[in-house]
């Protein structure tokens, strides 16, 4: 499976696309910019052009869609832009770089950057969303605002997780990675996990989503050991893997706690063992399910 679908909804907002040539619609929305593959005007062009259409000082959220050749060269354009205008941005506090579908770019094949420098030109910002992780740089860093850090790919690399870990996030609460498959970048196996929760304190944490991931029964069957599983308001394994083992470590933990929702869409767990899980005092999500294919199972996002 690959995404589809664009975002409708950011950040509660209506999202809407802005492209060169248009006329900001106005209202109570999200804007995504977006280009076509062969596109004439440069990333920068189209920021400044839509920056100028609009009162940068109220911008709150920013989507930044497809970019021309988003297979070939990164956001960069975008980000140097939004980092040189800072001053005219205050009030903005949530970004989404990449949402594309499949038709513009394949999430593995979509070329990202270092986003160090936008983080520390935008300490109030209190989202950040990147999909893809090709060329990704991340180094560790300290970001008193930023409540929700989320990476959508096909493989994330371990270096990633290692710098995440090493980092200073004391407003992060919710986090979301998505591991993908070792064909496209997941090198780790589940130590870097256990290493980024034990480094970040996930006491703090509402969600925790580690998705579309292969190894998704190990991580079922160590987090559900895990004392701080139950403060979570939401563990969000979909998209991967999970199947009878990761399904009975769920089942039978006695660190549930207060836990509100467990989602496991798209799994291969056997029917016996989704009856028990939603037998459980929280919503689990089951939706989804997968066959093996002559004993193999796939993650939902990997090309």
């Amino acid at each position: 499976m690959t995404i589809g679908e664009y975002s409708q909804i950011y950040r509660g907002k209506r999202v809407v696309n802005f492209s060169m040539g248009d006329t900001p619609a106005g209202g109570d929305v999200v804007y995504r910019l977006t280009q076509d593959y062969d596109s004439a005007e440069s990333q920068r062009d189209l920021l400044d052009n839509f920056l100028s259409q609009v009162d940068p000082s109220q911008l709150e959220a920013l989507i930044i869609g497809a970019w021309s050749e988003a297979q070939e060269e990164g956001p960069g354009g975008y980000l140097d832009g939004l980092i040189e205008r800072r001053a005219q941005l205050p009030a903005l506090k949530a970004l989404f770089i990449g949402d594309m579908t499949f038709e513009d770019c394949e999430i593995s094949w979509i070329i990202q950057t270092s986003y160090n420098p936008l983080l520390a030109a935008f300490p109030n910002l209190q989202s950040l969303r990147v999909r893809g992780s090709t060329n990704l740089e991340l180094q560790a860093f300290r970001h008193d605002s930023l409540e929700e850090l989320a990476i959508e790919c096909g493989g994330l690399p371990s270096n990633i997780v290692d710098a995440i870990a090493a980092s200073t996030l004391p407003a992060l609460n919710h986090l979301e990675l998505w591991l993908g498959s070792d064909g496209y970048g997941f090198d780790g196996g589940i130590a870097p996990y256990q290493n980024l929760l034990a480094k970040i304190d996930p006491r703090r944490l509402r969600y925790l989503g580690l998705r579309d991931s292969e190894i998704s029964d190990e991580l079922a069957v160590w987090l559900a050991q895990q004392p701080w599983l139950g403060s979570l308001q939401t563990l969000d394994l979909s998209l991967g893997t999970i199947g009878d083992v990761g399904a009975q470590a769920l089942a039978e933990s006695p660190h549930l706690g207060t836990i509100e929702r467990i989602d496991l869409s798209h799994h291969y767990i056997s029917p016996p063992w989704q009856q028990k899980l939603q037998a459980l005092p929280c919503t689990v999500v089951l939706e989804d399910h997968e066959d093996e294919d002559d004993g193999d199972r796939y993650v939902a996002v990997s090309e």
